[in-house]
């Protein structure tokens, strides 16, 4: 996917979230070892060019990094001053670090990080309330422009009533477990998220139902992906809430105009996919022979 940046591969399970991680279960058909972390050679991902010398990331274009690792895992302390250092380069491209780790956060940071980078969103995994009442007062505590929570694998109910309350927190997604042994997810749970969020004018999105989804008493099988972000779209539990915003900045320092920012667009396929409210849009690969949807002609959320 074009939108996901892996400076590094393997990580080393922390938590309840992780008993059934998806990394390593996509790592055992390719006889992978998923704990040992290993450099990836693609570290260097969002300075790519093109044949004309231009970035083949577009200024405005939202990166997510680490989807096969933890940013702050230990074991790459090695090479996180170089991801830091692209990130720095690349302030025109918007980047979602997502961490398990939030105790190492702080001591990771760059020495110029100050109160925070116009272009990341430091978001912490909050599975369940015993992890969310671990992790979340460290975010809160920790200095960044822009904050989120990723409630995925949703694997008991939560709330985050009091932490939104903050008004530090700028989007919460969440979605069920996916693969062997998949966790149950139950609507109530996304439902009480939702209605937090829209009370708190905070972007929600429920993203996928994942393999097993409740719901009024009834258990669905889902195990087809499509299927399960296509059922979290028509829940409409998700919500727009208070727009972010992303000061975004070119090679001289200088303010970019949004006229001048990738806008995402999407294809038909996408209109009722659970993700699109917070996805980069569409990679124009070529496989695809379906229209082209502008985000300004799909419909809105909630």
């Amino acid at each position: 996917m074009h939108d996901i940046w892996n400076p590094w591969h393997g990580c080393k399970k922390i938590s309840e979230g992780c008993q059934h991680c998806y990394m390593y279960y996509l790592d055992s058909f390719r006889d992978i070892d998923s704990k040992q972390i290993t450099k990836t050679n693609n570290i260097a991902y969002p300075l790519s060019k093109n044949k004309r010398g231009q970035y083949k990331i577009q200024s405005g274009e939202l990166i997510r990094v680490c989807m096969t690792s933890d940013f702050f895992l230990e074991e790459a302390d090695a090479w996180r001053q170089q991801a830091w250092d692209i990130i720095r380069t690349r302030a025109d491209v918007r980047f979602f670090i997502l961490t398990k780790r939030a105790h190492c956060i702080q001591s990771c940071l760059p020495s110029d990080w100050g109160d925070g980078w116009e272009n990341v969103m430091l978001n912490v995994t909050c599975e369940n309330q015993e992890r969310t009442d671990e992790r979340l007062p460290i975010l809160l505590d920790t200095p960044a422009k822009h904050k989120g929570i990723m409630c995925a694998p949703f694997i008991a109910p939560i709330s985050l009533k009091k932490y939104l309350a903050s008004n530090q927190i700028e989007q919460v997604i969440c979605g069920g477990e996916n693969y062997d042994g998949a966790r149950p997810l139950h609507y109530e749970w996304v439902k009480q998220l939702h209605d937090e969020c829209k009370q708190a004018n905070v972007t929600f999105c429920f993203i996928e139902t994942g393999t097993t989804f409740i719901k009024d008493g009834k258990t669905y099988h889902i195990p087809n992906k499509t299927t399960q972000a296509q059922q979290a779209y028509r829940s409409h539990l998700s919500f727009l809430g208070k727009q972010t915003q992303w000061n975004l900045k070119d090679t001289f320092n200088n303010p970019i105009p949004t006229c001048h920012l990738y806008q995402p667009h999407f294809r038909q396929h996408c209109a009722t996919c659970g993700s699109r409210l917070i996805c980069n849009g569409c990679a124009d690969c070529g496989k695809c022979k379906e229209k082209i949807i502008p985000l300004s002609q799909c419909d809105g959320y909630q």
